[in-house]
């Protein structure tokens, strides 16, 4: 396993160098916005300052925030940014399922299907993966679409924090996971009737499991700011969430949920099919709309 050495070379630059067998090492400089390398032999190591100090931490590009308004301010943005677009339908899922798996199509089927059925805005990490599938299912219903990005994701889209597609009024690069995770509440909190909204959680991994079991303790707490019931769907494409909803049952065996708690704060849809018949009966919504023509009134009464 590598280590870092760390030392300050001025009061402005840090340097970070890698150990290795190599007999060349390489030196990491950056001043928080600028980089280069500078190489030397481990030989030259005793040359180095005395100040250095032996860490395990690899390198890392981050801005500190200096104060906490720094993330306020953040806040702040993504709501104007729901403001602006409308609350609608929020995305958990994964940043590495993409388009030649399953999932995506599936995703990108619902996401077409659901920005039609509810009429309302797409919300999503903006990332790739699953989140894309979903954008894309949007733009084909031309329903609008937010976003609340982050500078780093674990997928495709790392090494810049523009969208690919999207438009930039449409989303927000968030450099505080904190203030992100506000958007993707505030985006599906209902004031009135006439808002329709959801949480649909996808397959995925730490960060989808992260957002899925925060946004669902603030249901269960009714923490989550909606004067009226926000409807959640979990996705359970193949099974994929199996053998979680089997260690669920087990805390309920253990006693640290109570019967049926879990069950009651979300829908466990295993197709579109599915998690669309529950938003049409959660939301009673008719099927004499000119605009629904995709599916037709008798598929979805069978599925009711």
């Amino acid at each position: 396993m590598g280590f870092s050495l760390a030392s300050q070379i001025s009061t402005n630059y840090h340097s970070f160098l890698r150990i290795s067998h190599q007999t060349t090492q390489k030196f990491l400089l950056f001043d928080g916005k600028n980089r280069s390398k500078l190489g030397f032999k481990a030989s030259e190591l005793e040359h180095l300052s005395r100040n250095l100090v032996l860490c395990k931490l690899e390198y890392k590009d981050f801005e500190e925030r200096s104060s906490p308004n720094e993330v306020k301010k953040e806040i702040e943005d993504c709501y104007k940014l729901i403001h602006r677009l409308g609350r609608g339908v929020v995305y958990l899922g994964s940043s590495r399922m993409g388009p030649d798996h399953p999932h995506y199509t599936q995703a990108l089927e619902l996401g077409r299907e659901i920005a039609g059925l509810l009429d309302c805005t797409t919300w999503s990490g903006a990332g790739p993966g699953l989140m894309d599938a979903v954008t894309q299912g949007a733009l084909q219903a031309q329903k609008p679409v937010g976003g609340f990005k982050i500078g780093k994701e674990a997928g495709e889209w790392t090494a810049s924090n523009f969208h690919a597609y999207l438009p930039s009024e449409t989303y927000l690069t968030c450099r505080f996971f904190s203030a992100r995770k506000h958007g993707l509440v505030d985006a599906v909190v209902r004031a009135s009737g006439s808002e329709r909204t959801a949480v649909v959680a996808l397959p995925g991994g730490i960060g989808t499991l992260d957002e899925m079991f925060e946004i669902m303790a603030l249901i269960q707490l009714e923490r989550i700011g909606s004067s009226l019931p926000v409807p959640f769907l979990l996705m359970n494409y193949d099974s994929f969430y199996e053998k979680l909803l089997e260690f669920l049952d087990d805390c309920e065996e253990w006693g640290t949920l109570s019967k049926g708690e879990v069950s009651s704060l979300w829908k466990v849809c295993d197709n579109n099919t599915e998690a669309l018949g529950h938003l049409v009966q959660f939301y009673g919504i008719s099927y004499c709309d000119e605009d629904r023509k995709t599916k037709s009134e008798n598929e979805f009464r069978a599925i009711l």
